[in-house]
């Protein structure tokens, strides 16, 4: 099986090493990461400036680029340029803190799966609870093995899935849930600072998760120590829109 790893964290993130070296064991990687971190970047591109790879030997032989760039810009390098022979499987992470529901379309996790997806690589996002998890470990685990399934089974064409872990060990987690995305918005603050020169400023504070009385929703099933594994689609058409707004006999008057 030949993977392609990266994230948002920075090539040396812990999750990102933790998962490599449960992975290169049976399988063939290669690491293609930004070089310092990009949370929360979404799915920028970089247009204004070079974008710059410089190689890396892992520990066990194994390829790495680390990479001057976004996690977007990472998959389009290695899937351009970098890579000698086309992936079985893209996995991102493991990212520090969960990305469930509006925070899917903020994460630069997810951004390098869905970038993946473009390419037509079946991809997973992978991230854990928590800001300093103790269980990267068995996430990597469970990770190997859902990786297995997907390219077993295939997955849509255009669809990633975004996998959040509770950091607690295996014996801790109470299972496995399908789970849909909660559009709730969530909790959020802009807290109001003034510069030495009285000039005011903004600090986003940390927003947390509407409490979800949808019990499918990824933040629902984390929340109750389930692993959420949630089939996210790259076409963001509303198909159901589209007789209805043909309807409205739009045109030019």
């Amino acid at each position: 099986m030949k993977l392609l790893l990266s994230n948002d964290d920075g090539i040396y993130a812990e999750g990102l090493r933790v998962l490599h070296r449960r992975l290169s064991d049976t399988c063939s990687t290669v690491v293609v990461a930004p070089d310092q971190e990009c949370s929360a970047i979404s799915h920028a591109i970089t247009l204004e400036r070079p974008i710059r790879s410089r190689k890396l030997s892992l520990n066990n032989g194994d390829k790495a680029y680390a990479v001057s760039g976004t996690p977007a810009d990472c998959i389009k390098l290695a899937m351009i340029e970098l890579l000698e022979e086309r992936p079985d499987l893209m996995i991102s992470g493991i990212n520090p803190g969960a990305n469930t529901g509006v925070h899917v379309n903020y994460s630069g996790t997810l951004a390098a799966a869905r970038e993946a997806v473009f390419y037509g690589i079946p991809a997973i996002a992978v991230s854990i609870m928590g800001k300093t998890p103790g269980y990267y470990d068995q996430a990597a685990q469970f990770v190997e093995n859902l990786a297995k399934k997907v390219v077993t089974n295939g997955l849509p064409e255009g669809t990633l899935l975004n996998v959040n872990i509770p950091d607690l060990p295996m014996e801790g987690i109470r299972g496995v849930r399908i789970s849909n995305q909660n559009l709730a918005l969530p909790y959020e603050q802009m807290e109001k600072r003034f510069d030495p020169r009285e000039r005011p400023y903004y600090w986003h504070g940390i927003a947390a998760q509407v409490p979800d009385a949808d019990s499918d929703s990824d933040v629902a099933v984390i929340a109750k120590d389930y692993i959420s594994i949630t089939p996210i689609k790259c076409d963001m058409t509303d198909y159901k829109s589209i007789q209805t707004l043909k309807l409205w006999d739009i045109g030019i008057r």
